[in-house]
């Protein structure tokens, strides 16, 4: 267990500089956000910090500078976007790595909120530098890590600075996805079912590894599940398949057994298409004499799959044996889309997940939406809210659910 924010309360906190670890690594198009759940999210944790009488110095990257300082990746306008939401002003202090830094945040009132630049504009972040770690460190008088999203990766501002700042302590947003995330592993309620899609079994290997062993079920879709078809000795057309990954799928599958569920047919186009999942689209669908034509979905079993197309969705008889299996479980853990979600019609079996995953929350489940496209495809079913927790962390999500910790997390105080 890892001490939490709430561990402070009773300790004199009013002045002293409560350096926190954000997400802020929002979407920008021409420097406007164009997504601003993960700055909702943190608020929680800096208003209650506020209410202590703390300093507030939040710190985050954005994007991939490489270590260079880049106007497109700079925070200016998250800080615009945090006055607005906590309706106070927000300092910006662009050189994070200036001794003017230390004293500006020494000398901010009590309840005020500073934001850093990009921590990745800072040399030695990403190779976690002690002095880079003990940099970040000059700037607070006690730690909060309350950045989910990045707690899988040992920088210099999410694991080496908590080794020299204490307390380092988990806010409210980490904790809520630790406490989900690990009751799912530990303590699941059963039926536990896990519903996985994507591109590539590559990037899920791990994951379904791990979760073998704790699941009542795995259901398979997106492109992945091509390749359990190709194990299968079914012809998947041009469908994105990993070729190295077959005999894989074949060992898995047999040490399953009947955990694992694939579709029982899909929905297929032509024109070059490689589908299944986000990250495989192709090109426009052209027209199949007695095929369906423009954007009408055409249906085919799993065993009559032409040759010369691409599975680009799950069929309506998937969606409902998966549905079914979903809205029976007592826990429910989505990781990746079923299809090209990003193009209607062929996200209809992804918003079919999501209809069935809000109908099982409903009914009693806890349920958890883990990873970026599986968030962007759970809001664009308009089911959000509908779900017991929506991961703020992708990656972090995936490598938790691998090895159950985070180098992040274990650079925290524990309780």
């Amino acid at each position: 267990m890892k001490r939490t924010l709430e561990s402070l309360e009773g300790r004199q906190l009013e002045g002293m500089r409560a350096l926190v670890r954000t997400d802020f690594n929002v979407p920008l198009t021409d420097s406007a956000i164009t997504d601003a759940s993960r700055i909702t999210a943190s608020l929680p944790t800096i208003r209650w910090l506020r209410e202590q009488g703390c300093r507030v110095v939040l710190m985050s990257h954005l994007g991939r500078p490489k270590g260079k300082v880049t106007p497109q990746f700079s925070l200016r306008p998250i800080a615009s976007e945090l006055e607005l939401q906590l309706g106070i002003p927000v300092s910006f202090l662009e050189r994070p790595g200036d001794p003017e830094t230390v004293r500006a945040t020494k000398t901010m009132k009590r309840g005020e909120v500073a934001l850093l630049e990009n921590t990745r504009f800072v040399d030695g972040e990403e190779s976690n530098a002690k002095e880079t770690a003990a940099l970040f460190a000059s700037l607070g008088d006690f730690y909060v890590n309350d950045a989910f999203g990045t707690a899988h990766r040992a920088h210099a501002s999410t694991e080496g600075v908590a080794h020299l700042l204490k307390p380092a302590v988990a806010g409210f947003l980490l904790l809520r996805e630790l406490q989900y995330l690990g009751t799912a592993l530990e303590e699941p309620e059963r039926p536990f079912v896990a519903v996985l899609g994507g591109a590539k079994i590559s990037g899920k290997i791990d994951v379904i590894e791990a979760l073998l062993p704790k699941v009542d079920r795995i259901l398979i879709g997106g492109a992945m599940a091509c390749t359990f078809f190709r194990a299968l000795g079914l012809e998947v057309g041009e469908s994105l398949v990993e070729e190295d990954r077959i005999d894989m799928a074949v060992d898995l599958m047999e040490r399953a057994g009947e955990k694992i569920v694939l579709p029982v047919g899909g929905v297929v186009g032509w024109g070059g298409e490689r589908g299944g999942g986000s990250g495989g689209p192709g090109e426009k669908k052209v027209q199949r004499e007695g095929k369906g034509g423009g954007d009408e979905p055409v249906e085919v079993p799993r065993y009559e799959i032409p040759r010369d197309s691409a599975i680009l969705d799950i069929d309506h008889l998937t969606r409902e044996k998966f549905g079914a299996i979903i809205e029976h479980a007592k826990t429910v853990l989505w990781n990746g889309p079923m299809g090209v979600f990003e193009r209607p019609p062929y996200d209809a079996g992804t918003i079919a997940i999501a209809e069935a995953v809000a109908r099982a929350t409903a009914l009693g489940a806890t349920t958890i939406v883990a990873g970026g496209d599986s968030a962007a495809a759970i809001a664009h079913a308009g089911l959000t809210d509908e779900v017991s927790h929506v991961s703020t962390g992708g990656g972090a999500a995936l490598e938790f659910l691998k090895k159950g910790d985070l180098p992040a997390v274990a650079a925290l105080d524990d309780v």
